[in-house]
């Protein structure tokens, strides 16, 4: 569907709204429970409708709808759901109906029981386990719509970030952030959504676009086995999935009947609190063994970092006309953080609503098996209850359960595929966001919001946007900047200094004084003065300037040279680049070894591992994402190579025993390293392709969002003899592949392996030219998916080479186990990396190590092999969040 019939479509929904508006009348009031205390986030629904709306934090609801008589449905977890009777009056009148729930009175009842049988919640789990599977899936399709606010305040904060960087003045206590969404969205089996955002409004910023997803809530899924709410990097246990009771014991509070159905209402504990598992209440249906609500709790026991506790509720209720589907209604999480001195909370609230196409997968549910008879003779088995081995013959039969949904999906596709707007959206665009979302009034929001604002969020709403023309003027924006700007000694010299012109959108920012000044023998002290300008405009385009002086005091060489990139679309990934003039470049441009490693190993350790050479000339580069997936590299340059050699020795600690080595690289396929000068003229060209892609399509941009499938990349490049007098001939192709891979409570895996090789004719090649492996020689490394103990240009080739690298993160499932040590939350890592040349035949490297250490370090212990020979071993430390 193009940009326009969607906008046409928009226009005509809102003013098919129009009339009932006009006609609509609001019910609002208060939900509240014993002592009349709020019941935050309490669900209220049209009985026998598909309308619904949620109370707010201080228990406050709202609810439009056409005059007419009704029956409204108040539930809260834990409560006896109330039905009252109402008559909403036509002319835009407000009725106020306040509502006391009472807690739910769970009974027991009479069930006999021996000293050694085990809580009847064990045989409602097992029963909610075996049925899981089909209510995961009972929906093939539906179509709803959602309201979605965030919020995100600040509690306290520290007088200085790690007694280092002052507080910027953007943060302060309160709310941070405030947003809302209104979307339409789809949903089809597996996992496929598709959402159209109708609304938006961010607390401040008129031309803000709200970064609600409807699609991640769903990931908050109690039916899967592990539940991923996205702000940790393992899931969660669910307390009805099919491993659950290695982790879970239950407790049977009670059972009472609610809308003619009997509910069970039971208490989750954690087996061992450090598992990551929830503890709280989980509500199962009788008979139908499906989920009717959550109340349940993740705490510091569960290993996530910078967050106190979690708090999630969901509310499920069965569609009208179709008692044998429930759906969710309302969904609310809260995050109590902390962290390098600060404390807050996140708070996201879900509320659907208006659920229309909704297709069952079976018309009705598959009859579970009869009971077995109880065997009187069986000493030791329950009175009066079945026993696992009896709720195991239960067991639905679910064969042909995923062809069954397969076939309803397809039949929904085609019945909506002409008047559906969703079946339009390109593949792989899970949300729209359209121009003009942000457009609406607060008298739109008073109308379709179903969830009220709090006094703290109708403050924020009125202080913000009553003063953002203030806070876009140039005084009030150069006032925050003098204060943004103030200079830290601090800041110069871990993260750099950055100068702000928020009004012209400009920046200026420096590098850091270990970037600035550097050392290594072929230069000896090096000032390298590099400053980046960078250009925003109002659609959201760049420009970045970046020029670099750069003077080496032993060889008296002054290096400057200029890089530009440029951002063509204001949405789509387009960018032109260019770099041109004389820079000093590393034999390997990929290695890890940093100017500061270098500089330091250098000055102390009479290591100058570093070979380098000057490169003078220019580069052109275009980046494009020509196709959801295909991204697309073009270069071309002409550069003159020159060799340099070593002009100093001087160092601050002189080791007897060792000697600066000559700045030529020593490798096993090429004897002589040593070039002169070389002129070379390359082209190259490389793809990225990532099958299944999902992306947001916002006005500011598309956003990617990954995919379940890995991404493949091929990649060439073409030294052309005789340009401009250049003298170097080859020809490099490369193909790889590269991936993520969650493993669930095992951890996650990722892998990256290339081959490639130079074909066809070579002339004047230099070994510069060579494909390098990004090798490591030093205790420190600054990228632990690279090559740890190889020589950085021993095993450099000018032949076919094969490269694998192999890193699995287990994400604390051995250290959680350990008493006391999985206080720490270190966690665990095992690495391979994989070279295969003519020269290193099977070089292999084996590590396993700890990251998470201070939350920010790693350390791995290596051990490295050619052919089945040990080379040698090595620890390395960096960065390992």
């Amino acid at each position: 569907m193009s940009l326009v019939s969607l906008r046409v479509f928009v226009v005509v929904v809102v003013l098919s709204w129009l009339p009932l508006w006009s006609q609509a009348g609001i019910i609002k009031g208060i939900v509240s429970g014993a002592n009349q205390a709020p019941l935050a986030f309490a669900n209220v629904a049209v009985r026998s409708a598909a309308t619904s709306t949620g109370a707010n934090e201080q228990g406050r609801y709202q609810l439009r709808l056409p005059a007419g008589q009704y029956e409204l449905v108040f539930q809260y977890v834990g409560y006896k759901p109330r039905i009252e009777a109402i008559r909403v009056p036509g002319g835009d009148t407000a009725v106020v109906l306040n509502v006391s729930l009472q807690a739910e009175n769970y009974n027991l009842g009479e069930v006999l029981v021996r000293s050694s049988d085990r809580d009847p919640a064990y045989a409602i789990i097992q029963q909610a386990q075996q049925w899981r599977a089909y209510h995961r899936r009972e929906v093939s399709a539906y179509r709803a719509r959602i309201y979605l606010k965030s919020v995100l305040r600040v509690i306290d904060t520290p007088a200085k970030i790690m007694g280092l960087f002052k507080i910027g003045p953007d943060i302060k206590k309160g709310i941070l952030y405030l947003s809302e969404s209104l979307s339409d969205i789809s949903f089809t089996q597996p996992n496929q959504v598709k959402e159209r955002m109708i609304s938006s409004r961010v607390s401040g910023d008129s031309r803000g676009l709200s970064f609600n997803r409807a699609s991640a809530g769903r990931n908050i899924t109690f039916y899967e086995n592990l539940v991923k709410p996205g702000f940790a990097e393992r899931g969660f246990v669910s307390p009805i999935a099919a491993n659950a009771m290695l982790f879970y014991k239950y407790e049977l509070v009670g059972s009472s009947t609610q809308n003619g159905v009997v509910v069970h209402k039971i208490r989750v504990v954690p087996r061992r609190r450090t598992d990551p598992v929830f503890f709280g209440y989980i509500y199962i249906v009788d008979g139908s063994w499906r989920i009717h609500s959550v109340d349940l709790n993740l705490g510091k026991e569960a290993q996530i970092d910078y967050t106190d506790d979690v708090h999630i509720t969901q509310q499920y209720a069965p569609m009208p006309g179709n008692p044998n589907v429930w759906l969710m209604q309302s969904q609310q999480a809260r995050a109590n953080l902390s962290g390098l001195g600060f404390k807050g909370a996140f708070d996201i609230t879900a509320v659907l609503s208006n659920y229309s196409g909704v297709v069952a997968t079976y018309p009705t549910p598959p009859e579970p098996k009869a009971a077995p008879p109880v065997i009187a003779e069986a000493k030791d088995a329950p009175v009066g209850q079945e026993t696992a081995a009896q709720i195991r013959k239960r067991k639905p039969d679910l064969r042909g359960l995923n062809a069954q949904v397969r076939r309803q999906v397809k039949q929904a596709q085609r019945d909506s595929i002409k008047n559906d707007p969703f079946a339009r959206m390109p593949r792989g665009e899970v949300q729209l966001v359209e121009k003009g979302v942000n457009e609406r009034d607060s008298s739109y929001w008073d109308q379709v919001r179903p969830v009220p604002l709090t006094v703290e969020e109708k403050k924020d709403y009125h202080v913000k946007d009553s003063s953002e023309v203030i806070r876009r003027s140039r005084p009030y924006q150069d006032s925050m900047d003098r204060k943004r700007n103030e200079f830290q000694a601090a800041s110069l010299l871990i993260g750099g200094y950055l100068h702000q012109n928020s009004f012209r959108k400009q920046s200026y920012s420096v590098q850091p004084l270990t970037q600035i000044f550097q050392y290594n023998t072929v230069e000896g002290a090096v000032l390298n003065a590099q400053a980046v300008f960078s250009q925003r405009t109002e659609d959201r385009r760049f420009v970045t300037l970046t020029p670099t002086l750069r003077y080496g005091f032993s060889s008296r060489q002054l290096n400057p040279s200029v890089e530009l990139a440029w951002q063509l679309h204001p949405a789509k990934r387009r960018q032109v680049g260019l770099l041109a003039g004389r820079t000093i470049e590393n034999f390997d441009k990929n290695s890890q070894l940093t100017p500061l490693i270098n500089t330091v190993y250098t000055l102390l350790g009479n290591y100058n591992y570093a070979k380098l050479y000057r490169r003078d000339g220019l580069e052109l580069s275009y980046l494009s994402e020509a196709l959801n997936g295909l991204t697309l590299r073009a270069t071309a340059g002409y550069f003159d190579r020159h060799e340099l050699f070593n002009t100093t020795e001087r160092l601050i600690r002189n080791s007897t025993d060792r000697l600066f080595t000559p700045n030529t690289p020593v490798s096993e396929e090429l004897p002589s390293t040593s070039f002169g000068r070389s002129q070379i003229f390359t082209v190259g060209l490389s793809a990225d392709f990532k099958p299944g892609q999902r992306y947001i399509n916002r006005p500011d941009g598309k956003f990617n969002l990954g995919s379940k499938w890995p991404t493949f990349n091929v990649q060439g490049r073409l030294a052309v003899p005789g340009v401009f007098g250049a003298d170097v001939r080859y020809l490099l192709l490369q193909a790889g592949v590269r991936h993520n891979v969650s493993l669930g409570l095992l951890g996650a895996s990722a892998f990256r392996v290339n081959v490639g090789g130079f074909v066809g004719r070579q002339q004047g090649l230099t070994f510069i030219d060579y494909r390098h492996f990004a090798g490591n020689q030093t205790i420190l490394t600054g990228n632990f998916s690279n090559f740890q103990l190889l020589d950085y240009y021993r095993f450099s080739t000018n032949n076919t080479y094969l490269e694998a690298h192999y890193d699995h993160h287990f994400n604390g499932f051995i250290f959680n186990k350990i008493p006391l040590f999985r206080k720490l939350k270190w966690q665990e890592v095992a690495s391979l990396n994989y070279l295969h040349t003519a020269q290193a035949g099977h070089y292999v490297e084996l590590g396993a190590g700890v990251e998470h250490i201070l939350k920010v370090l790693r350390v791995d212990f290596y051990t490295a092999l050619q052919s089945g020979q040990r080379l040698g071993t090595g620890l390395r430390v960096g960065y390992g969040f």
